[in-house]
C-alpha cells in the first residue's frame, strides 16, 4: 500500500523568503560576548600620573610670509620680490636656519594658480619642509 502526495509532474517551490534564525543566533551570541568583556575593559588601575608643564627648548624662528597678489606679483613680507630666482635665493637662505622657519603662504582669491604654483615650486626647490596656505574662513552663515 502507498501513497502519492502531489503529482510526479510538480516541481519544488522555490522559497523566496530569508532564513533569519542563524543572523539572530550569531547575533545574540555577539551580544552576549561583548557584554562580558566590557566590564573587564573598562576596569583599571587608578594612578597618580606626574603633571608636567609644556616648555619648548628652543625659540620658534620667524615664520617668511609669502603673499601673490591678483596681478601674480610676489611679496617677501611687504617687500616686492623682482623674480622666482631671487625668491629662490632667499628661500634657500631661508632653509638653512635651523629650526627651520615655516613659509606661509597668501594668494590673492583672483590670482592666477600658476603664479602661487610657482611660489610652492620655489619652496620645493630650496628645500623647505613646511609650507602652509593662509586663508580667510567664510563669513557666518555661507
Amino acid at each position: 500500500m502507498s501513497m502519492n502526495v502531489g503529482s510526479p509532474d510538480d516541481e519544488d517551490e522555490v522559497v523566496s523568503a530569508i532564513n533569519t534564525t542563524p543572523l539572530v543566533d550569531v547575533m545574540l551570541v555577539l551580544l552576549i560576548i561583548f557584554l562580558i568583556t566590557i566590564p573587564v575593559v573598562t576596569h583599571t588601575v587608578k594612578v597618580n600620573l606626574p603633571k608636567d608643564a609644556n616648555q619648548p627648548s628652543q625659540t620658534k624662528p620667524q615664520n617668511v610670509i609669502i603673499a601673490v597678489n591678483e596681478a601674480g606679483q610676489i611679496f617677501w613680507d611687504t617687500v616686492p620680490v623682482k623674480d622666482t630666482h631671487d625668491l629662490l635665493v632667499r628661500l634657500e637662505a631661508a632653509a638653512v636656519k635651523q629650526p627651520q622657519p615655516e613659509v606661509q603662504i597668501r594668494g590673492d582669491a583672483l590670482s592666477r594658480y600658476e603664479s602661487v604654483g610657482k611660489v610652492v615650486y620655489a619652496c620645493q626647490q630650496a628645500g623647505i619642509s613646511k609650507v602652509g596656505f593662509i586663508t580667510q574662513p567664510p563669513p557666518h552663515g555661507g
